[in-house]
């Protein structure tokens, strides 16, 4: 029996997707790598209900949950092909299961790509991170480093104003535009020049910045934000149109969620163009499954 729905990647907002299109009484397929973008965090915060909780637990107990809605079934799978169109898709998972569906909801998400500095990759998620509203409070006070990216870096030093007093910008090898430059030491806001090099850490917790002017700058935690990519790329193969933003590509959606290509639609960081978060996740998975369902009524 073919799906109405299929779901490609089974994180928050997937799941989402899928709990809003059971309750439906819609058969509704969800194919999971178990790999979400959040894994290398030990708590996700900002979930109502479940604030300060391992994302793997609660994606883990989400599972659960669903477990009692008969016309939703979780697959362990990758897909790697989509062909067809509206009321006719298909889907090559990697086992070479071929699944049918009338629409589908691309929620692989995004992966971050880790700079070739040391010591980066291994305090990703425990004292580097991208979003204040994720871990801010429970740094708050603390001496923050902010890695310069762009212009939007000058939007979020002011941003975490908010949480603390002690800034610290690193151009990394950037030249910052006089004005803004200006602004920040108005904010008593020290840039620090040179490339970082290296990240001194213990276990994950920074020690130090290690720059290439044989200089070492103390901060409690870094915010940064690596580039990124989309984690498949089913949505090239179909022609679907992207968005580009300071960090990477995501999917262009209308206020429906639903892409360029009629019948397929997205949610989640793969289209999300800011600030990122499983409660952003969640809703946009909820609404893309409520959207879908309605896309098919007779």
């Amino acid at each position: 029996m073919k799906n109405d729905v299929i779901i490609i990647g089974g994180s928050f907002a997937g799941l989402a997707a899928a709990l809003q299109l059971g309750r439906a009484g819609r058969k509704v397929t969800v194919l999971d790598t178990g790999l979400p973008r959040n894994r290398f965090a030990g708590h996700s915060h900002g979930l109502l209900g479940h604030d300060h909780k391992p994302p793997l637990n609660i994606l883990a107990e989400a599972r659960q949950q669903l477990a009692r809605y008969p016309a939703i079934k979780l697959v362990n799978a990758r897909a790697d092909s989509i062909s067809g169109a509206i009321d006719d898709f298909s889907v090559l998972t990697g086992d070479g299961e071929s699944l049918g569906a009338r629409r589908l909801i691309l929620s692989y998400g995004l992966a971050d790509q880790m700079p070739n500095v040391p010591g980066f990759a291994e305090s990703w998620g425990t004292s580097i991170v991208p979003c204040p509203y994720c871990d801010g409070f429970e740094v708050a006070g603390q001496h923050w480093g902010v890695v310069w990216s762009g212009p939007q870096t000058h939007q979020s030093v002011r941003l975490f104003r908010d949480w603390t007093d002690k800034l610290t910008v690193f151009a990394d090898g950037h030249d910052l535009p006089p004005e803004l430059e200006a602004d920040l030491a108005r904010r008593k806001i020290s840039v620090v020049d040179g490339r970082i090099i290296e990240i001194a850490h213990r276990k994950g917790h920074i020690t130090t910045v290690n720059l290439d002017a044989d200089r070492n700058v103390a901060v409690d935690i870094l915010f940064a934000h690596p580039r990124n990519k989309p984690s498949a790329s089913l949505h090239e193969s179909l022609g679907l149109a992207t968005v580009d933003t300071p960090t990477g590509i995501i999917l262009k959606v209308d206020d429906r969620r639903q892409t360029s290509m009629p019948g397929i639609y997205s949610a989640g960081d793969l289209s999300t163009p800011f600030l990122p978060s499983v409660t952003q996740a969640s809703s946009q998975g909820a609404m893309a499954g409520i959207f879908a369902q309605q896309s098919m009524l007779a």
